[in-house]
């Protein structure tokens, strides 16, 4: 594997080499945060500001698996889709020496990670100061943000263009998401198969923003399916985090009461127009701390209903009655959670490998911290022993 400063020296790649990510379903706390919860052992402190222990965890894990793709697949840039603030790319081109294009469609959420990243080469640069004999901040390279949104039924021509001329032999790109949401991840399945792409590394999440039709099935045998069709509630039921969610029941967390003033909220929603389907509403902070009178008017308005719409007390106090029912129905819904998420993320390789391209699935986060943990690896090329590699935890 092709090595460079910003891979092999572990202070120049941002995180001191300790510790180790534990599996799906492990139940126990990754070792890079046993010393502390909310800083990883594994990534110096300049690339944990600003950044939650859930995001340290994804951004270093995935980072790390790009880099060992990019070195396996010769790759001479990475596009990072759908990168909101920069974390990602920010750790992968001043962390560990990789050439990053960022692609976001929120100019606010552009402006910040070019300001984090002006903040972070400072530090970088404070440290080269006390340091002299590391990698200078003249030789780091950062991410080149690009403000644009990507379509997924059409051609992203900004998503394909080499930051610079390209060398002998073309461009070979590599396209990442990081949970790229709904249809977001469609796009950069469809855009894999450009002769300019070289390889995928794909987190996807919101699978209830997925387009019907459209966004699934993608592969022609999850079509072939007698009833393939997934409903939303089934995509949206996927998308919750069951770890964390056996923990609220075990301790029979108060926060449960939710979901029962939630189907409460959606009975009068109905009652004062029907026609509103799925509208989405907006936390309400500690809402199992008031009466479900008041978080339904409270709702109510989130929605752009009347909140002083009158209300039947006496069928909202027989509802909070079946508040253990809600739960349990709940709790069986999401019994089906890993069987949707699997069946969708199947699709996805399905649909790559359908094209004649390589594909694998990977456990690469902690589901305790993240549980969209699957990460979808694509070449054009057969990698064979080395997508084994791509899954092992650095030392």
């Amino acid at each position: 594997m092709a090595g460079s400063a910003g891979w092999t020296d572990a202070a120049t790649a941002g995180y001191p080499a300790t510790g180790g990510a534990q599996g799906r379903g492990s139940g126990q706390t990754p070792s890079e945060f046993l010393e502390n919860p909310s800083q990883s052992s594994r990534l110096t402190a300049p690339f944990r500001k600003h950044v939650r222990p859930k995001k340290q965890h994804e951004i270093r894990r995935l980072g790390e698996l790009v880099k060992k793709l990019s070195d396996v697949t010769a790759c001479t840039q990475i596009v990072d889709v759908g990168s909101g603030q920069g974390h990602l790319s920010r750790f992968m081109s001043l962390g560990l020496g990789l050439k990053v294009k960022s692609i976001e469609g929120d100019q606010r959420l552009v402006g910040r990670a070019q300001h984090l990243d002006r903040e972070l080469l400072q530090t970088l640069e404070k440290e080269d100061r006390r340091n002299p004999q590391g990698v200078q901040a003249s030789c780091r390279r950062s991410p080149h943000h690009v403000v644009r949104w990507v379509d997924p039924t059409a051609l992203c021509e900004e998503l394909l263009l080499p930051l610079e001329d390209a060398p002998r032999g073309g461009a070979r790109l590599l396209l990442t998401g990081l949970h790229a949401c709904g249809d977001l991840s469609v796009a950069l399945l469809r855009h894999f198969s450009r002769p300019e792409v070289a390889a995928l590394a794909l987190v996807g999440c919101c699978y209830m923003k997925l387009s019907d039709p459209g966004g699934y099935p993608l592969s022609q045998w999850v079509a072939a399916l007698p009833g393939c069709q997934l409903s939303y509630r089934l995509r949206e039921g996927a998308c919750h985090a069951l770890e964390e969610y056996v923990e609220r029941l075990w301790d029979q967390a108060p926060s449960l009461r939710t979901h029962c003033y939630r189907a409460a909220l959606e009975t009068a929603i109905r009652v004062a127009q029907p026609e509103l389907r799925r509208p989405g509403v907006q936390g309400i902070p500690r809402a199992h701390e008031v009466k479900i009178e008041q978080y339904v008017r409270r709702g109510l308005q989130r929605v752009g209903l009347d909140p002083q719409l009158p209300l039947d007390v006496a069928a909202l106090g027989a509802q909070q009655a079946q508040e253990n029912r809600v739960v349990a129905f709940f709790s069986l819904a999401l019994l089906l959670a890993p069987l949707v998420e699997t069946l969708i993320l199947l699709d996805r390789l399905l649909y790559i490998q359908e094209q004649g391209f390589h594909a694998e699935l990977l456990p690469i986060f902690s589901p305790e911290l993240s549980p969209r943990n699957l990460v979808l690896v694509a070449t054009k090329q057969p990698l064979g022993q080395a997508f084994s590699v791509l899954e092992t935890e650095d030392g």
